[in-house]
């Protein structure tokens, strides 16, 4: 009512939880009637991983992985201890990955994540403080790796750097591909739609396209939060609303990403 009052606006206000958002931005301008959906990221209210289905306007989404348990926050861990920006440069970390060796997975499913067949997981929150702390990682986690976290500013990549960076990749693509799997058994479906920040990683993504377990695959470009606007926004408008949606199973209805005024060549 207070926010009403103060825009002097009189209608219904709709509040889309913060994974619907990211599987409603992918699903709803997908080419696909049907599709499963997959949204991963750090956390969003509790949750940090959710699949479901959609059909039509209707997003179900039936299963939920709950902050600590992220694997999009175990990500930004190593990026942080990397020394590089968390929420900003672990397109950095996935880049560093080619030039490495992925001689810590062994080290890192050991000590800092479980990982079960499904895909579903558990981090070791023995490690890392981002729970309670204002720091990612702890002491501990440093001592794992037998070093300190690097100083971006003084310091130089190293070959212990980037095979943690390769590491790290490879147990993320493991994570993902575990999930997309038992999402395909589970659902039966052939299209998979997917939003959340870790749907950024290009290169998972990449593996996963060549990996053929679904037929067609829609990424939602804007796949982390600057997204949720535009997933709220849809939600609102087919599934609250109830406008019809036009599917044709190959054109999606985002046509593009660049949403927004236009400008000329000469402005």
């Amino acid at each position: 009512q207070l926010i009403s009052k103060h825009l002097k606006y009189d209608g219904p206000i709709y509040f889309t939880p913060h994974h619907l958002s990211h599987a409603a931005s992918s699903f709803l301008v997908s080419p696909f009637d049907e599709s499963a959906i997959l949204t991963i990221d750090g956390v969003g209210e509790w949750a940090t991983t959710t699949y479901g289905t959609g059909k039509g306007n209707d997003i179900t989404l039936t299963n939920e992985i709950h902050y600590p348990d992220s694997l999009g926050l175990l990500y930004s861990a190593f990026t942080y201890y990397l020394g590089f920006k968390v929420n900003s440069a672990e397109y950095k970390v996935m880049g560093a990955a080619p030039y490495g060796k992925p001689v810590y997975v062994d080290v890192i499913k050991q000590h800092l994540i479980a990982i079960k067949p499904d895909g579903s997981f558990r981090l070791n929150m023995d490690y890392f403080s981002y729970e309670s702390g204002v720091k990612m990682i702890n002491a501990k986690f440093e001592k794992l790796f037998g070093m300190k976290v690097r100083d971006s500013e003084k310091e130089a990549m190293t070959e212990k750097h980037w095979d943690i960076a390769a590491s790290l990749q490879a147990v993320t693509e493991e994570v993902v591909l575990k999930i997309v799997n038992h999402l395909h058994k589970e659902t039966g479906l052939t299209n998979l739609c997917m939003a959340g920040g870790v749907a950024l990683n290009c290169v998972a993504n990449g593996h996963l396209l060549r990996e053929k377990i679904y037929e067609d695959i829609w990424i939602q470009p804007a796949a982390g939060d600057a997204g949720g606007a535009l997933g709220a926004a849809l939600y609102t408008w087919f599934v609250e609303l109830k406008n019809p949606r036009l599917t044709d199973e190959k054109n999606d209805r985002q046509q593009g990403s660049y949403l927004g005024p236009r400008y000329s060549s000469e402005e």
